[in-house]
């Protein structure tokens, strides 16, 4: 769980209610909500396949879910793997890949002691690879457009509101409540883009790349160990795909 994601929502909405005293009735209007959500929505359905809108919330849940990447233990068995390979040949290999947990480098490690093309490997791992990137992109690219859409409906409401003011302005009565819609409106289409939509569109993005990275390095580590590659010149491969703190780590580890 990311609790970064909960800590950013839980104070952004504890600021907004404290700014107004805790007093939340007047910031509720029905057809303000209407206007907004419905409005955002509606136009997400028309921009993208309702397939796509309908898991929107599932790719929100993204922002929560770290996704589960270990670059360093990625490389100590990829590592282990080469070693293996280099002493007793790729065969040696398939007894241990049943154990592996990750799908991604199980098919590929699996492709190589099934004697695989080299060139046939690196494609079918690419297109899976670019497959996964198309869907975090589809994905992320809701959530922006859904920022896009908030205060596009935001001003509508607001126009929408003043319209229907202008032309009750001999009725007293209607003026505040036109008045709120006309401005609720835009709160709304800023709250849903600012605090919901952009900000889980940044972090789902984050995490796509830490995912795109690790297979990056996992598809570098198989082709090596299928090249027969020195153990220790794979590790110096792969430890370019770490971050300076963990490949600093890393080499530390190895000089103890």
């Amino acid at each position: 769980m990311d609790f970064g994601t909960i800590a950013g929502l839980v104070i952004a909405l504890f600021l907004i209610a404290l700014g107004v005293g805790f007093n939340l009735g007047p910031l509720y209007d029905a057809p303000s909500v209407a206007i907004v959500f419905g409005g955002v929505f509606g136009a997400m359905f028309i921009g993208y396949p309702a397939k796509t809108v309908t898991g929107i919330f599932k790719v929100m849940g993204k922002a929560f879910k770290p996704p589960k990447v270990d670059n360093v233990g990625t490389i100590d068995v990829l590592d282990k793997f080469s070693e293996k390979a280099r002493r007793e040949g790729l065969l040696s290999l398939e007894a241990e890949i049943a154990q592996i947990e990750d799908a991604f480098l199980k098919k590929g490690l699996q492709m190589v002691v099934d004697g695989t093309d080299t060139e046939l490997v690196k494609n079918i791992l690419d297109n899976e690879l670019g497959a996964m990137e198309s869907r975090h992109a589809a994905g992320k690219g809701l959530l922006k457009y859904g920022a896009t859409m908030g205060p596009a409906f935001g001003m509508i409401g607001t126009l929408l509101g003043l319209i229907i003011m202008l032309g009750n302005l001999s009725d007293v009565s209607s003026l505040g409540p036109n008045m709120a819609v006309a401005i609720i409106t835009t709160l709304y289409g800023s709250l849903l883009a600012n605090v919901f939509f952009d900000p889980m569109a940044n972090k789902t993005e984050y995490y796509s790349g830490l995912e795109i990275n690790n297979r990056e390095l996992i598809i570098e580590g198989i082709l090596s160990i299928q090249n027969g590659d020195n153990p220790k010149i794979l590790k110096e491969k792969l430890k370019t795909f770490l971050n300076p703190i963990d490949a600093k780590k890393m080499t530390e580890q190895e000089g103890a």
